[in-house]
């Protein structure tokens, strides 16, 4: 009996009354329909139509002017000339000037050292002595020849006739010429006692010393190197393309009006400048560089004849360098960054429409363009980088009146390019 009643307890259990099961599946399909009905009968909001503006851009007007450009270049600060200075005779030094040491100035003429000239004093009197025999020696024979004419004559017969050893003519002409070679002697002896006597040949700085008082030299011994500072040259690299705006000194002709050159460098933080003058070009291009040189003069880089100059410009000096050109006439001048690719310029017409031009340039530097071309009135000049830039397409100016038609046909290429740039 008991076996009976548990069977039908679990049999109870395994029966779960359909409405457990109905229920919620009406209550997901009523929300469902709800939804439905809901997302049909509410009203739509209203749709606004989209405007497409094209894009903001910033313009400038294309102006002409006659221009003189600026080359720019560098180099190192070299002497006019450097001179090594070489003893003409043989002794020991016996005197050296204080300031010859490196960095010593000397004016021209000026005595760096003395070489021991006792040796040459003597050979000058001796040269002297020589002369005044020889001297004696072309009286005596002078004497000798009139004698000789005088007794030719008593014989009655004319001078003429007379053989040139009976009137002692070569006895006369080797006295007078031992008398030249004395004075040869004496001014031998002269130069070389003068040479005992070092100066400078120009207004120099020493560069190198190489004796020193005590020491003995021989001819031909290197004494001492020196350098000019009257002025000094810059020799500038010229790039074959800035050439042509330069105005070079041309060979075998009179100097003309040549380019002025501005040479500075940075020092402490400041810049210096210095005006220099363009002295010669160089004429010949390099096979490896296919770079042209000219050389600038500057006068008194050390300040030594100028009490105005403030800093010196010394010899091995890196220097830049600004040189003026000829002037160029009828040229426009674009900023750098207005040129797309290789020669393209955006420009917007009065109808506030782009064009896209080809231009041919003439030169560039870092932050300029030049061109000879000519462009249609009413063109300006577009300095706003733009995305995708079709010719033809609208444009608005900044500072300027929306342009009615502009409104009434929007650009989708300009939308595109004003959702993709920030203007």
């Amino acid at each position: 009996m008991s076996a009976v009643v548990e069977n039908n307890n679990k049999s109870s259990r395994r029966m779960i009354p359909l409405r457990y099961v109905l229920t919620p599946i009406a209550i997901i399909v009523a929300a469902v329909i709800g939804l439905i009905i809901f997302a049909v009968l509410s009203p739509k909001p209203a749709k606004k139509p989209v405007i497409i503006k094209p894009p903001l851009v910033e313009v400038q007007e294309i102006a002409r002017a006659n221009l003189s450009f600026t080359i720019a270049s560098q180099g190192n600060l070299v002497p006019r000339t450097q001179t090594q200075i070489v003893s003409e005779v043989a002794g020991q030094i016996d005197t050296v000037n204080e300031k010859f040491q490196v960095g010593g100035f000397f004016s021209k003429g000026e005595v760096l050292l003395q070489i021991n000239d006792s040796r040459y004093q003597v050979a000058l009197l001796q040269a002297q002595a020589r002369l005044e025999a020889a001297k004696a020696l072309l009286v005596e024979e002078q004497a000798r020849k009139k004698q000789a004419e005088d007794e030719w004559r008593l014989t009655g017969r004319a001078l003429s006739e007379a053989p040139i050893l009976a009137i002692r003519v070569p006895q006369l002409q080797k006295a007078q010429a031992d008398v030249n070679a004395a004075k040869a002697d004496v001014l031998d002896a002269k130069v070389k006692l003068a040479r005992t006597h070092i100066t400078a040949p120009y207004d120099a700085i020493i560069k190198a010393q190489q004796v020193d008082i005590g020491q003995y030299v021989n001819a031909g011994s290197v004494l001492a190197t020196l350098f000019a500072v009257d002025y000094a040259e810059v020799r500038l690299p010229i790039k074959q393309r800035d050439v042509e705006f330069l105005t070079l000194p041309k060979i075998n002709q009179p100097p003309a009006a040549l380019s002025n050159i501005d040479i500075y460098y940075h020092i402490g933080g400041k810049e210096y400048h210095w005006p220099a003058s363009l002295s010669r070009y160089e004429g010949e291009v390099d096979s490896r560089s296919r770079v042209h040189y000219v050389v600038a003069e500057i006068n008194d880089p050390y300040g030594i004849f100028s009490a105005n100059k403030s800093q010196e410009l010394r010899i091995g000096t890196f220097v830049k360098a600004k040189i003026t050109g000829k002037e160029v006439t009828d040229i426009v001048t674009l900023p750098r960054e207005a040129l797309h690719g290789a020669n393209q310029l955006y420009l917007i017409d009065e109808n506030n429409r782009l064009k896209i031009q080809k231009i041919n340039i003439l030169r560039h530097d870092a932050e300029h363009v030049y061109s000879y071309d000519q462009f249609a009135p009413g063109l300006r000049l577009v300095t706003t980088q733009l995305q995708t830039p079709v010719d033809g397409m609208a444009l608005r100016v900044v500072g300027e009146l929306v342009d009615n038609q502009t409104q009434d046909e929007p650009n989708s290429l300009a939308a595109e390019n004003a959702q993709g740039n920030a203007l």
